[in-house]
């Protein structure tokens, strides 16, 4: 069995970020096997076996690593050690967004399955224009990204718990740079449709006022957000 790296404690005694964990041994490894810049990495599978770690935490690092200036993703390529100068420091970026994408799975198939329960005729009106503004919103990348949050947040509007409201407003505000950088590379048309079907599966749960299809359908289409962004 691999042993998994872990969150280590950083110099002031707080429990460091997992992906920025791994994104030090990317570097260490770097270093040590004198990779030059233009030069590519190994493979992702690689690279996973290798420092022990999930594909999830070792995307992550390489997006941070990314964005931080050290390396540079190509698609269809792989990824190659930057010709640019690179800082001295990762920018911080907050949670990584499978930390955020596993909160949410936990939290949101809950919140859907009460809202089921609960949800007036208005709430389920306000969660089915969210739908449609994302459908007639489809190619344009900021108005989408609004109308999905709007889709999330109306659905914890409708449970009528401003506790949940705020707790999903909050994990929806963590999705920064690293997400964004990620989503770049690794969304898919195919998840966008996808998306769309889940988002009609879970609206037409909570109309139906069935709380396990609810619960049902929201995990299904975290999940599949989460395999979507970590496969190779």
């Amino acid at each position: 069995m691999q042993k998994r790296t872990s969150a280590l404690p950083d110099q002031h005694g707080q429990e460091a970020r997992l992906y920025r964990v791994v994104a030090d041994r990317i570097q260490e490894l770097i270093r040590s096997e004198n990779i030059a810049p233009g030069e590519r990495l190994p493979s992702e599978r690689d690279l996973a076996t290798r420092l022990s770690v999930s594909r999830a935490s070792l995307r992550e690092a390489l997006i941070a690593l990314e964005l931080g200036g050290v390396i540079e993703v190509r698609g269809g390529s792989g990824v190659y050690v930057s010709e640019r100068p690179a800082p001295a420091d990762l920018p911080e970026v907050g949670p990584g967004p499978f930390e955020v994408l596993s909160a949410r799975r936990l939290i949101e198939s809950e919140v859907a399955a009460i809202a089921a329960r609960v949800a007036t005729d208005s709430a389920i009106d306000a969660i089915l224009q969210a739908v449609i503004e994302m459908e007639q919103s489809h190619a344009n990348y900021s108005s989408n990204e609004q109308a999905d949050r709007n889709f999330h947040l109306a659905i914890a509007r409708a449970t009528g718990n401003s506790a949940l409201v705020g707790s999903l407003s909050y994990l929806w505000d963590q999705r920064g740079r690293l997400w964004h950088k990620l989503k770049e590379h690794f969304q898919t048309e195919e998840l966008r449709q996808e998306t769309l079907k889940d988002h009609r599966r879970i609206l037409e749960a909570i109309a139906a006022h069935d709380p396990a299809a609810a619960r049902k359908a929201m995990r299904a289409h975290l999940e599949r957000v989460t395999r979507t962004f970590s496969r190779g």
